[in-house]
């Protein structure tokens, strides 16, 4: 049986790289990207190969719509088009509002909200051609709660959930089906400015006592991937009883 075909935006760390070594150990083929990091996304294939997984790495700015123009293209040639689309790459940005720039409010909202919107514009007409599909958006729960000091980065998680609810309704005639998964406070690199202190007072405030893994977040977006058709328009917390 031909192997199912998935994209994951932003994956050579955290929730990203965790979902391709998930999607891989399923027996998905993955194409794997990032924009700089090179090197942790040839650390990603040569894992998901030496585990026997399949990848196609496609490195490239998802926030640019003709870089995601040009990954497409690749995904074309290679297979036709995706079973699967996860929406990951993200950057978060800390601080007051007033001392943020334009071109900062510009790289959060086109990293983490429009890079979404070019990626689904270019998966979904094969999915709708073939009346079969996902669309995992990895979000969080700044989205629905918003953050002080991280109005930019709510903002753009927030339209994420709008998005998806929309597109949801869009595509579910054809069998399409679109949700997010709002994740809570997770063991990436996103949290490394975190010095120990703060990581235990943030840690007391989640009920479930703890962090978030990445491994997690990975399992609910394959779990996701297989979910009943009806499951769609969806806004899932990972976020271990915050909200």
């Amino acid at each position: 049986m031909d192997k199912k075909n998935v994209l994951i935006t932003g994956s050579s760390r955290g929730i990203g790289r965790a979902c391709a070594l998930a999607f891989a150990g399923a027996g998905w083929h993955v194409f794997i990207n990032c924009r700089k990091s090179l090197e942790k996304l040839r650390d990603v294939e040569n894992e998901i190969l030496a585990s026997g997984g399949t990848c196609t790495p496609v490195p490239g700015d998802v926030s640019d719509p003709d870089e995601v123009r040009r990954i497409f293209k690749i995904v074309e040639n290679t297979c036709g088009g995706l079973d699967a689309l996860v929406n990951n790459a993200g950057i978060a940005w800390f601080g007051l509002l007033t001392d943020m720039s334009d071109e900062d409010w510009r790289t959060v909202t086109d990293t983490n909200l429009s890079s979404v919107f070019y990626c689904c514009r270019a998966a979904v007409p094969y999915m709708v051609s073939r009346k079969s599909g996902r669309i995992i958006n990895i979000s969080s729960m700044w989205g629905t709660a918003g953050a002080s000091c991280e109005a930019a980065y709510s903002a753009s998680k927030s339209g994420v959930h709008g998005l998806t609810r929309a597109l949801a309704k869009e595509l579910a005639p054809s069998n399409i089906q679109v949700n997010s998964i709002a994740c809570g406070v997770i063991d990436t690199e996103m949290n490394a400015r975190l010095d120990e202190e703060e990581r235990r007072m943030l840690a007391e405030e989640v009920p479930a006592g703890r962090f978030g893994a990445p491994e997690e977040a990975a399992r609910l977006a394959l779990m996701l991937a297989g979910a009943p058709s009806y499951l769609t328009g969806q806004i899932i917390g990972l976020d271990g009883g915050f909200l």
